[in-house]
């Protein structure tokens, strides 16, 4: 058999699966299966791959898979005890992936009730856990955003977004939308410090999307409220987040 033989019979199996269940599938929508069958050698029939508002997603299973092929050296989370709350159901996890080579990846995640999918509530320890997890393997390995939790979260967001345009802006934690929420920003960065490359790209991380500009306007009020939290209660472990993205290594130097 060729070396393109089982990539073949993947790719054949992902078509099979995702017209099964996806009959409404696109033409784009495939050629983004394709290429994503190829270079991450994915399956839809076991998991590694959903659909989700007409974009694929790689999901936490999928992620783990990936990391054993690629030979992951180890896996290794903890709890940030001095910024989670239990008794507010409010948990920060790190996650350190090491790849062959020793270099090592860092992922924080965070989640409570406020944050989670209703699916998933009770349940906020495990899902700041698995986000950790995910976001340091969506570094190590280069993927968007994976994780079924966030996705869910997301989706509530997008269509509490889609009701909330019928009605005038409404404050959220003190703030309004759009310019206000960007000028809190601003404001944090400069009360505290922070470099504000580092934190547009955590802004980026923690809302599970590519460029900031793709987050919705909940999803970046959230970030903020979680950053201004964050930088009173512990301005340190914040910096060793910030500075677990690449230019923050370097910064740090």
């Amino acid at each position: 058999m060729s070396r393109g033989g089982p990539k073949t019979k993947l790719i054949r199996d992902n078509v099979r699966a995702v017209k099964k269940l996806y009959p409404q599938v696109t033409n784009s929508q495939m050629l983004v299966l394709l290429d994503m069958t190829r270079t991450l050698h994915l399956s839809v029939r076991v998991g590694d791959l959903l659909m989700l508002d007409g974009k694929w997603y790689v999901t936490h299973s999928g992620l783990l898979r990936l990391a054993q092929r690629r030979r992951c050296s180890s896996i290794k989370t903890q709890l940030v005890e001095n910024v989670s709350n239990p008794s507010e159901g409010r948990w920060v996890f790190k996650a350190i992936v090491l790849k062959p080579g020793s270099q090592s990846f860092v992922g924080y995640g965070d989640a409570d009730p406020s944050n989670v999918s209703l699916l998933v509530q009770g349940a906020e320890m495990r899902v700041a856990e698995t986000r950790a997890v995910n976001r340091a393997l969506r570094k190590a390995y280069g993927i968007g955003i994976c994780s079924v939790e966030e996705i869910g979260a997301a989706k509530e967001s997008s269509s509490s977004s889609l009701q909330s345009k019928k009605l005038p802006p409404q404050p959220t934690n003190g703030n309004y939308g759009g310019r206000t929420v960007r000028d809190r920003l601003c404001q944090l960065i400069r009360q505290h410090k922070l470099d504000a490359t580092l934190v547009k790209s955590y802004a980026t991380d923690f809302c599970g999307v590519k460029t900031l500009r793709e987050a919705t306007r909940e999803q970046v009020e959230s970030f903020v409220a979680h950053l201004a939290d964050w930088a009173e209660k512990d301005r340190d472990a914040l910096l060793c987040q910030l500075n677990s993205y690449p230019n923050g290594k370097e910064g740090a130097a």
